[in-house]
């Protein structure tokens, strides 16, 4: 099982519990899936670089998981499917990027 890290945009036309249900949704989808969430972060509403579909906002979400890469697959093609979500990216987490991680949360907490 490898570590991944996803962070997707929601769009701004949903209320900030319906933002959270959506982000409910793919954290259930991961774990049915035989994923296991290691962290999660909820960011909100933030205003975007560029404009997406004609929104200049968007609620971010970042969700830190082990999973097989045949899963990976299968949670975009959900990510594709849901008109909820405008973007995401999810990427491998290596050695060096899941320790810069854990310390940089060790350093919020402290």
């Amino acid at each position: 099982m490898n570590r991944y890290e996803t962070v997707f945009i929601l769009t701004p036309v949903l209320s900030e519990e319906q933002a959270k249900e959506a982000v409910k949704v793919f954290e259930d989808y991961i774990t049915t899936n035989g994923g296991t969430i290691k962290h999660k972060e909820f960011w909100g509403m933030k205003k975007m670089a560029y404009p997406i579909q004609k929104k200049t906002t968007g609620f971010y979400n970042l969700i830190e998981f082990e999973a097989d890469g045949e899963m990976i697959r299968k949670l975009e093609i959900e990510y594709k499917r849901d008109e909820r979500i405008m973007r995401f990216l999810t990427v491998k987490m290596e050695n060096h990027h899941i320790a810069f991680a854990e310390k940089t949360r060790s350093k919020a907490t402290a």
